[in-house]
This record gives C-alpha cells, structure tokens and sequence, in this order.
C-alpha cells in the first residue's frame, strides 16, 4: 500500500463565522502497510453534515472536537481493500467514521470509526448515509422517542427537504400523523409534500411562517422537530399546544454566529403550555439502529418511503461543498463522492 497516495483534509485553525479555505490544509501521505488487526478502506461517499460545523469549535460538547490539524471527521461509506482482520474480508462495504480523506487505516475494532458492514444489494450505497445512516436515525429517534408523536397530531419539521427532515416527516406520516414542513424555496416545498407525502409546506423564503403556520396548522403544532434555531423556532412557540413536544436537533442558522447564539425569546410559550423542549444526540440509541433500519426498510421496499441525495464529485471540492449547507444550495441529504463504487 505504501504507493498508493491519500489526499486529507485537515483542520488547519478555528473558523470564525463561515469556515475559509485557510481554515483547511490539504494535505498527501502515502498509506501505510498495515498490521495484524488492521484493514485499509476505500472511501466511496463522505456524508457532509451542519453538525460539522460544531465539531470545529473549541468547547465542551456531546463530541469532543476536531483537533487542530487532525484529519476533519465525517462519517462515509467506502470498500475495504486490504485487511489482515477477521472482522472484514476485502471487497466487503463498511460505514463508519472514515474522516474527509481517500482512505482510512488502522484497526477493525477502532471504536471511533465504528465500521460496520452494509449491503450495496439491499440499498444503493447514498442510503446508508442518509435515511439508513446518521441523520435517519436522528430523525427516527428524535421524533418517536422524543417527539412521542401520536395518531392525528399535527407534527411540523424545519429543514423539511434536509436529510433529517426529509425522515421525520414521512416517519410521522407513517405514525399516522399530519405533517407540514418547512423549507426554503417552491422545488423544496413541492418535493417534500408531492414525492414525500407531507400535507404542506411553508415556503420561509417567499411568504410569512406565521402566516403558514396559521393557514396549515389550525388547530396548533403538538410536535415540532426543529433543525434551524433563531426566528423560525420562535415563530412555531407561538403556536405550540397544551403539552407539546419540542425537539432541538440543530440550530443551523445560528452555526457560523460571530455573536452569541440567539436563543428562543418565546420560550415562555413552554410555560404557558406546560410545554418541553428536549436535545437528540443521535450517538445515545447506537444499540438500536437496527430496529430503526429495519422499520425504515421495509417502508422503502414497500414503497411508502422515499429520499434524495445531493452528490458532488471530487474530495477537492469539500471546502466549497461543504458551505453549501449554510447557503441552503443542497436538496437533499448532501455528499461528498470521493471515488467511484
């Protein structure tokens, strides 16, 4: 192995705002030859995620961060081709944390990159990154554990056309909900309500969430998933029932801040609703993915189920692809293809 070359991207100094590409070295090593226990993987997708923006800061978190000059972390699926494990045979598919580079070595039972096998025959690859990966299981846990939905609530999504979003409002129309999302532009609103099955969608770039709000949630919002944070999060408080459910996933619009964070002015609505407002960390139900996938799957081979990636080509590109995120440009769960399957 030590003539193949792997181009990283490593951590180059903490962002301020909008990550730069100062912020990022580019850098090439030969990979090593590997040792007893050890595999070398191929890296095919690279899952590009809003919650990598946290992991650059410095600061206590449910993750601690990415290290300066540390190759950047991201979850992705790739092929194994070279093992001297038994856990992995060459040509086998793995996800796990492979990091934004070519190739990842070092042992198979690394806790940290958590590899695992996946089934290129059972899902195209991109799903396991999407639906099948992290931001579904964020999406499914988040809404069914947290959210605890019921039959006939009114469940409403911000970044209905994301990769969390996309899960958590056609997991609560399988609960038997009512589903309005909320997303930035007319193809989103239309994709997430005519190919995903969602009762509506509030256009925030073109008219008033309020006025959304009022038109297609008319008897309130009972469970709301929240992935933006700032204005919109306040604007769904006021609508909230009597013991709704919040679920704070992420707060995007407020990730590249160069002032402190805005938090909810309207959170006394949790008082007067004897409302809750609770975090999801997708890492605390590992031991249950399975369950997860396997209910998510079966509503894909039935039909009843449905997502969209965004891929772009080229590792080269991961500065710019990334910040496609914060500018709202990807539809879809947003992907990073570094070499062919």
């Amino acid at each position: 192995m030590t003539s193949t070359i792997n181009q990283q991207y490593r951590l180059a100094a903490r962002p301020v705002g909008n990550p730069k590409h100062s912020d990022w070295n580019f850098t090439s090593e030969e990979v090593r030859e590997i040792n007893d226990g050890d595999i070398v993987v191929q890296t095919i997708y690279i899952s590009l995620d809003p919650a990598m923006r946290g992991w650059m800061n410095e600061g206590k978190s449910y993750i601690r961060p990415v290290a300066i000059d540390e190759v950047m972390r991201a979850g992705g699926i790739g092929k194994v081709i070279a093992s001297k494990s038994p856990k992995f045979a060459v040509g086998d598919y793995v996800s796990g944390g492979t990091g934004v580079q070519q190739y990842w070595v070092g042992a198979a039972t690394d806790r940290t990159a958590g590899f695992y096998k996946v089934d290129p025959r059972l899902a195209p690859l991109p799903k396991y990154l999407n639906a099948l990966g992290m931001p579904g299981m964020t999406a499914y846990f988040g809404l069914l554990d947290v959210g605890q939905p019921k039959a006939g609530e009114t469940v409403v999504v911000s970044g209905a056309a994301g990769a969390v979003g996309q899960t958590v409002g056609q997991v609560a129309k399988q609960k038997g909900c009512r589903v309005v999302g909320i997303a930035g532009g007319k193809d989103k609103c239309d994709f997430v309500v005519n190919e995903l099955g969602f009762d509506a969608c509030i256009d925030y770039k073109s008219g008033s969430v309020r006025d959304g709000l009022k038109e297609h949630c008319p008897n309130g919002v009972d469970v709301y998933f929240d992935n933006v944070g700032g204005d919109i999060l306040d604007t769904v408080l006021t609508r909230i029932n009597l013991k709704a459910r919040i679920i704070i996933c992420g707060a995007i619009s407020q990730y590249n801040n160069t002032t402190p964070v805005k938090g909810p002015a309207n959170y006394l609505s949790l008082l007067v609703n004897r409302a809750r407002m609770e975090g999801i960390v997708v890492f605390d139900y590992a031991a249950r993915y399975g369950d997860a996938v396997a209910e998510m799957g079966k509503w894909m081979t039935e039909g009843k189920f449905h997502t969209r990636e965004d891929i772009v080509q080229g590792i080269e590109t991961f500065p710019d692809t990334l910040m496609m995120l914060f500018e709202g440009k990807n539809f879809g769960k947003l992907i990073l293809q570094v070499s062919p399957e």
